[in-house]
């Protein structure tokens, strides 16, 4: 299974969920949406402990199943149309899950997230 990792289950992950290793372990692939790094890299910069959080970040991203997602032009379309789905549906979700949803969506990945708004996307499957 291809997964993308969300913000909230990587932090699962470093503080050792067992359910959030369990799926990461029997995943083939991991992605990390650009805007998940970005998330991270921005609660480091707000915390005490950014430097051991960068460590464990980069020997996270140096495994051989975890690669990055980039948003590229293409992307913008599933983006546009998430975002009319949401605002005609009157469910926005911030912008940083909607560039996620549309890179999973592009992507054809699994989302693995604890986010109750995702649901408002049933075309994206879940974790």
């Amino acid at each position: 299974m291809r997964i993308a990792i969300d913000t909230n289950r990587y932090r699962d992950f470093c503080e050792n969920d067992q359910n959030a290793r369990e799926v990461l372990q029997k995943a083939d692939r991991i992605l990390m949406p650009l805007p998940v790094l970005a998330e991270l890299r921005a609660g480091f910069a707000c915390g005490t402990l950014a430097s051991e959080n960068e460590r464990v970040l980069s020997i996270f991203l140096d495994r051989s199943r975890v690669g990055m997602l980039m948003p590229d032009e293409q992307t913008t379309f599933h983006y546009g149309r998430l975002y009319a789905q949401l605002k005609q549906q009157g469910t926005p979700v911030p912008t940083n899950d909607l560039w996620i949803a549309a890179l999973v969506i592009q992507h054809r990945l699994t989302l693995f997230t604890r986010d109750n708004h995702f649901r408002h996307l049933p075309q994206i499957p879940r974790l």
